[in-house]
């Protein structure tokens, strides 16, 4: 649980080649293979080593190619939730400030005709960033040109303002389609919150392997949405602290703990029936397929945190630090045991442990598909480093899932001695674009 609810490519190729090669579908040159012929027993070792280090060579580059690839912009889904999670992130709220709803269609529209051309690797505009004429500026800003896509996903939600602003004014006429999930987060207790990087009417989620690429994601929506929205507050993340998929490794947040080892997968098809996607019945119909996203800016006192032992850290989190194994347990997967006991008598994972208190058995089975990022935002000016997680979290219902994991944690979690939580905000985050003639909100306003 996270600290919130915590080929190469050879010349004169031939199929001869050294079988561990060959079966990968990789071959040395003719050449080569003329002067192995009268290698020895240990020659020959040596040869299959070297092969080897190929493969890992061609493997590391493919790796590297996926990395720099595209991710489907359309589908079911947005992409950009259970996507695994990129490296990289550049997170928006804006505030609409035009009262016209059809002037809001058209800028989710061109957002999503952008957003499409942005995450396949070409320019947000049809003209592009230096194709059109000298006299006119340009449709695209220009620093993603040369720049692979980078599994860049764009994400969008609507905040609770939307529908209804600070006054109560219905400014859309779309008060009545709100979901009930949609309902304002509660206070929470040890909140200081901050208005102004809190809410907002329409979130974007831009998540790439690559810092520039989401940055430009991010430039060319806020410029392209000029005069119909404006930036309220934005964040800028690193160093994912989950993993969305089997295939990736748990990663580790700034108290230097793996981070997510329990977070909805990909895989778990069935979970993410059950605990990620709105379903037919939960609310209007517009957000069936969608989900609910809760962000969380959250400020980690990292100055006292280091000072701390290690055997404090571990009791506070209730894993070992090094394996991220439940305390008691040797694997980083294996399910902790809440009932063991230590030679004192008291419970191996404290009562007050992040990873107790977070634990779907505690918490009536709500999980979350969690995928924050690290952030260090300077210094506060007091030799501290403002620094911490954005912690954003997707889920079927937030008053059935975040609210009652967050209200244990923030009553009982040890952890809190070393947290902040500075900013809030809940946005419901529509289904998929099936195609070139949908747009993110079409049956919202339909």
């Amino acid at each position: 649980m996270t600290t919130g609810p915590g080929g190469d490519a050879m010349s004169e190729q031939s199929t001869e080649a050294a079988p561990v090669v060959a079966a990968r579908g990789k071959s040395l040159s003719r050449r080569r293979v003329m002067t192995l012929a009268g290698v020895g027993v240990a020659g020959v070792a040596g040869v299959a080593a070297g092969a080897g280090a190929l493969v890992r060579g061609s493997d590391h580059a493919a790796a590297n190619d996926a990395a720099a690839g595209s991710v489907p912009f359309h589908g079911e889904h947005q992409a950009g939730i259970t996507t695994p999670a990129q490296d990289r992130l550049h997170f928006v709220a804006f505030d609409v400030i035009t009262k016209d709803r059809a002037r809001l269609i058209a800028l989710l529209q061109e957002w999503t005709a952008a957003a499409a051309r942005m995450t396949a690797g070409k320019d947000a505009g049809l003209i592009g960033a230096v194709g059109g004429v000298p006299e006119a500026p340009p449709d695209d800003t220009g620093e993603a040109l040369g720049l692979p896509p980078s599994q860049l996903t764009i994400t969008v939600g609507f905040g609770p303002t939307l529908f209804r602003d600070a006054q109560g004014k219905d400014r859309f006429g779309i008060a009545d389609k709100r979901p009930a999930a949609l309902a304002d987060l509660p206070h929470f207790a040890g909140d200081a919150l901050k208005p102004e990087i809190s809410g907002g009417d329409i979130c974007v989620q831009a998540c790439s392997n690559d810092p520039q690429v989401a940055v430009h994601a991010i430039r060319n929506l806020a410029r392209i949405g000029m005069g119909v929205v404006s930036v309220r507050w934005s964040q800028l993340g690193f160093g994912r602290t989950s993993s969305t998929s089997r295939d990736q490794a748990t990663p580790r947040n700034l108290f230097g703990f793996k981070d997510g080892t329990a977070n909805l997968k990909a895989e778990d098809a069935g979970l993410l029936r059950e605990q990620l996607w709105a379903q037919p019945g939960d609310g209007p119909d517009w957000m069936t397929g969608g989900s609910y996203l809760v962000t969380r800016k959250i400020r980690m006192q990292i100055e006292t945190w280091d000072r701390s032992s290690l055997a404090e850290q571990e009791q506070i989190v209730g894993r070992t630090k090094g394996s991220g194994a439940p305390l008691g347990k040797r694997d980083e997967f294996d399910e902790p045991d809440f009932a063991a006991k230590g030679d004192d008598g008291q419970p191996v994972i404290a009562e007050t442990s992040h990873v107790r208190l977070a634990h779907p058995t505690l918490n009536n089975g709500a999980r979350l598909l969690r995928r924050g990022y690290n952030f260090v935002d300077g210094s506060d000016g007091l030799g501290r480093l403002d620094a911490g997680l954005f912690f954003m979290a997707y889920q079927r219902d937030p008053h059935k899932q975040f609210v009652p994991i967050q209200t244990q944690l923030s009553r009982h979690d040890a952890m809190n001695e070393y947290l902040r939580h500075v900013s809030s905000a809940l946005f419901a985050c529509p289904p998929g674009v099936r195609d070139d003639a949908d747009f993110w909100g079409r049956a919202l306003f339909a």
